[in-house]
């Protein structure tokens, strides 16, 4: 589509244009959809990739509208708005500018699917405009974020939801129960695994911004820099100003699990990590190499290894997780590969279930439930039913559980540039007699984009 048709198709599908750079207001919005046949209404934020996997698992949900879009590249909006006028038989209104969008008080919830560096702001926009939220993973850019992100959340009694769709696994909500059971006894260590090869990034010039980009937009909260497609749609996972590397792109999902394992509800107190970026000369920034540990008050550890090159698995998987009891292990594998599998002789996870085996005694735990659902459908309906009924402590991952989890990543990449091992308040969340460390706790803003100081 060219770019006169993109203008007109913007005009004529009632897009609005980036305004004034303030806060959104409170809109003092009523607080419940509580009929289930009251049709929710969902803004998705960021359409590129993610964003239109958010737009197919809610146009699978009853009552539920996808009634607008919202991106700072308009010339995904056309392609966007024709899949879901596919999907759903409607046609959802458009924006380019975010804060527009909490502006509208027929909109109930946002689904936000864009950068790292902007989750903390647009969740907590939408809070203070009385919009519930799905936002992805990880939820924040910093630790500090994330805090505040959880303050906003229960000021505005919002429900958010945090996009770790593990939690809405039957397999492996099944798998923890048999952990939490007992079925390997006494859990004392958990290792998270992505093991994941990327290629090189190369290296590119800055550029001109090309036309309909909104590339301060973009921006946001990070620094000013040139327009350079390197830093641009999905690449920009690999630089620190706008992502948080691997870890915190893919590997968030098993350190969840990890956490979840172990059945943790407060951070490490214990912190180490190596790293390097090996092979490849590109601009990337964040390392393709990662080997960190975790530490516990009551002496628990979690580990975690990324490896961005060619690799053996362990343990039989590659994204996945291993659970080590006094009984015996587990291995949880990401659902993309297939299985879940764990020994204490042998224990399948599957995603339609797993059962349990010891050699002695024979089977221990059977899932004969064979039936299989969409897992990422399942979070979002387990967060359409929260918005309906208003209870967030319902939510499979609540906002609390995604800082929680999204904090690992945090402190092991600091641990990991500041290449020296760490102690943590987690109380606090402030690192013990370390400056330097706590100056990574939160990050500089651009003017209009601040992180507030009180939500």
């Amino acid at each position: 589509m060219g770019n006169i048709h993109r203008r007109s198709f913007i005009k004529t599908s009632g897009a609005v244009t980036a305004g004034t750079l303030i806060g959104p207001q409170l809109l003092g919005r009523p607080s419940a959809k509580n009929s289930p046949n009251e049709t929710v209404r969902v803004a998705v934020i960021g359409i590129r990739s993610r964003g239109m996997d958010h737009c197919r698992a809610l146009a699978q949900i009853p009552n539920v509208s996808i009634a607008s879009l919202c991106d700072i590249d308009q010339r995904l909006l056309p392609g966007a708005v024709a899949e879901v006028e596919k999907l759903t038989g409607q046609r959802p209104a458009i924006a380019t500018e975010y804060r527009k969008v909490l502006e509208d008080p027929n909109i109930d919830a946002v689904s936000i699917a864009t950068p790292n560096h902007w989750h903390a702001l647009q969740t907590i926009w939408a809070c203070q405009a009385g919009k519930d939220v799905y936002v992805e993973k990880p939820v924040s850019h910093t630790i500090l974020e994330g805090r505040r992100m959880v303050e906003a959340a229960r000021k505005y009694k919002r429900v958010v939801q945090t996009g770790t769709q593990a939690r809405s696994s039957s397999a492996t909500v099944r798998a923890i129960d048999f952990l939490h059971g007992g079925g390997l006894g006494d859990i004392y260590m958990a290792k998270g695994l992505c093991l994941k090869p990327r290629g090189s990034i190369g290296h590119v010039q800055d550029s001109a911004i090309p036309e309909g980009v909104d590339w301060d937009g973009f921006l946001g909260p990070a620094p000013y820099r040139p327009f350079n497609e390197n830093r641009f749609h999905y690449k920009w996972h690999w630089f620190w100003d706008t992502g948080n590397g691997d870890f915190g792109n893919q590997g968030i999902h098993q350190a969840d699990i990890a956490r979840w394992a172990l059945d943790k509800a407060t951070h490490p107190v214990k912190i180490q990590g190596f790293s390097n970026f090996f092979v490849w000369d590109s601009d990337q920034e964040t390392p393709n190499i990662q080997h960190l540990e975790f530490e516990y008050e009551d002496g628990r550890i979690l580990q975690f290894e990324v490896r961005g090159l060619g690799t053996n698995d362990e343990g039989g998987i590659r994204i996945g997780d291993l659970v080590y009891g006094s009984k015996g292990w587990m291995n949880i594998r990401n659902e993309d590969e297939g299985k879940c599998q764990s020994h204490l002789s042998d224990i399948q996870l599957m995603p339609s279930g797993f059962s349990s085996y010891k050699e002695d005694i024979g089977p221990v735990f059977t899932n004969d439930d064979p039936a299989t659902s969409d897992t990422v459908v399942n979070h979002f309906t387990n967060f359409i039913n929260c918005v309906r009924n208003r209870k967030w402590e319902d939510l499979n991952a609540d906002i609390l559980e995604g800082h929680l989890s999204t904090s690992l990543c945090h402190l092991g990449n600091i641990a990991c540039r500041l290449k020296r091992p760490l102690r943590f308040d987690p109380v606090g969340e402030t690192f013990l007699d370390d400056a330097e460390a706590d100056s990574y706790l939160s990050k500089v803003y651009r003017s209009s984009f601040e992180l507030p100081e009180v939500v």
